[in-house]
């Protein structure tokens, strides 16, 4: 009986690209496009090693931004535990960063902030605590990221402030992953595991 090679061949084609083809297609399916929410601004602020930080030492680099301050009672001390998180996962990256910008730039110093960063087990180099002008860096946090900070007297801290965390990409712009809704979630939630988790490994999506 003569053997058809042809079909032969051609089914043999159409396994091997079902091979190939069906994880990647899965893999896509299940991780989709992250959403671009706009471009950060240009900024220049001081970190705790008393260092100039600016856009540019960020390019190429994905990273995490919070908005903190070292005296904080509330949330932040469940902020910086879960950047820990962030940081351990990516400590050995140089191409993952975390900029943290203090909201009390009067009380945090850079020599208060580097005090802070040795007694909260920061260590990746990558990962800047910043101090400034608090216009500036309120400015930034209202309009540049619209992540809320502002002082409230009633609040014995003196200020208040969202526990979000923004992703951001190599080229400088806010990035978010879609709700099952199909919106966007714009902000990563610092206070819980399941939005540490999810800028895990939306930072490995971006890289």
């Amino acid at each position: 009986m003569k053997k058809n090679y042809s079909y032969i061949g051609i089914s043999f084609i159409i396994l091997i690209f079902g091979i190939w083809a069906v994880p990647k297609i899965i893999n896509t399916l299940s991780k989709p496009e992250l959403e671009t929410m706009g471009a950060v601004p240009a900024f220049s602020f001081t970190d705790q090693n008393g260092k100039t930080i600016t856009n540019k030492d960020f390019e190429d680099k994905v990273y995490v931004v919070e908005f903190f301050f070292t005296t904080c009672p509330s949330i932040c001390p469940i902020m910086t535990e879960n950047m820990i998180k962030i940081q351990d996962e990516f400590l050995g990256n140089p191409k993952v960063a975390i900029a943290s910008f203090s909201i009390d730039p009067v009380q945090d110093t850079p020599e208060v902030l580097k005090e802070y960063a040795q007694n909260k087990g920061i260590t990746k180099p990558q990962w800047h605590l910043l101090t400034g002008d608090k216009e500036k860096i309120f400015k930034l946090a209202n309009e540049g990221f619209n992540i809320y900070v502002g002082e409230a007297t009633e609040e014995e801290s003196g200020f208040e402030h969202s526990g979000f965390f923004a992703l951001i990409d190599q080229h400088g712009n806010i990035r978010s992953r879609k709700d099952e809704n199909g919106n966007p979630i714009i902000y990563y939630d610092g206070l819980e595991d399941k939005g540490i988790q999810m800028l895990k490994e939306d930072i490995k999506k971006l890289l």
